[in-house]
């Protein structure tokens, strides 16, 4: 469980752990909407990520006797099909989804903060969802002011 907890053991790198872990969501996110998987899998996927990766935060986190664990990343990657929800993936919106993620899961805006409260891998979990649906939303924005710019 700690190995998929941790992204195959990225969380455990020494410096912002969070945004090593956060670069398999675009990773994820690539070969979920590979052309040849039906369409159904995308959301399906999404959804899958969240209800495994519950108990795996929780699970985690006792492994490593914290709350909320620097290392525990799966909560990252699990929030990046909901970044990606409002836009194709191609370099430009796989960088620009990847930094808005970033900036809210780190600035944690209101009610982002509040979601960490609830009890063992749903607060992990749910800040992450909730910064995950702020990046789509600037996503969103940040792809329609690049076709009115070009």
């Amino acid at each position: 469980m700690l190995f998929v907890g941790t992204g195959a053991g990225i969380g455990f790198a020494p410096v912002v752990p969070g945004s090593f872990g956060s670069l398999w969501g675009p990773l994820v996110v690539w070969w979920l909407r590979r052309p040849d998987l039906p369409e159904i899998v995308y959301p399906a996927a999404a959804v899958l990520l969240v209800v495994v990766g519950v108990p795996i935060c929780t699970l985690s986190a006792r492994v490593l006797g914290r709350h909320d664990p620097a290392p525990v990343v799966i909560d990252e990657i699990a929030a990046f099909p909901v970044v990606f929800a409002v836009a194709d993936l191609d370099l430009t919106t796989a960088i620009a989804g990847f930094l808005w993620f970033r900036v809210f899961d780190i600035t944690k805006p209101w009610p982002v903060r509040r979601l960490e409260r609830l009890p063992r891998g749903f607060g992990i979990m749910a800040d992450d969802l909730g910064a995950a649906i702020y990046a789509a939303g600037a996503l969103w924005i940040t792809v329609r002011l690049l076709e009115l710019a070009s």
